[in-house]
């Protein structure tokens, strides 16, 4: 069993940077994969990006590439999503979720537990 609380969201200028953080309980934190998961209203949710057990291998939806920086620290069983250049586009909320499969290419249905959320406005 694994319990996510997401934090760090809020309302930002297009252009500005957020770090959201996943505290996690459970542990087998530092053996899952970790990923984030964003839901803009209206629409499905969508993959952002993922990283391994160890931090050393991650992949990012093309729509953040180059913008977004997962990272984990398993010593205090936390994940980030370092958020900059932010744009209009990424107002969503944000979900952190947890994998006990080695797998950063895995679907949705891959992963195992799910935070609440937490929600990112950019405004133009």
């Amino acid at each position: 069993q694994a319990q996510l609380v997401e934090s760090g969201g809020g309302l930002v200028q297009a252009g500005g940077s957020l770090r959201l953080s996943c505290a996690a309980s459970g542990r087998h934190f530092s053996t899952y994969t970790m990923g984030w998961f964003r839901q803009a209203q209206g629409k499905e949710r969508e993959f952002v990006g993922a990283i391994d057990w160890s931090g050393g291998s991650t992949v990012y939806a093309d729509s953040v590439k180059g913008r977004f920086t997962i990272s984990r620290d398993n010593a205090e069983n936390t994940l980030y999503l370092q958020m900059n250049s932010l744009k209009p586009e990424d107002t969503a909320s944000y979900y952190c979720a947890a994998s006990r499969f080695y797998n950063i290419y895995g679907p949705q249905a891959q992963y195992d537990y799910w935070g609440q959320g937490t929600q990112v406005t950019v405004s133009s």
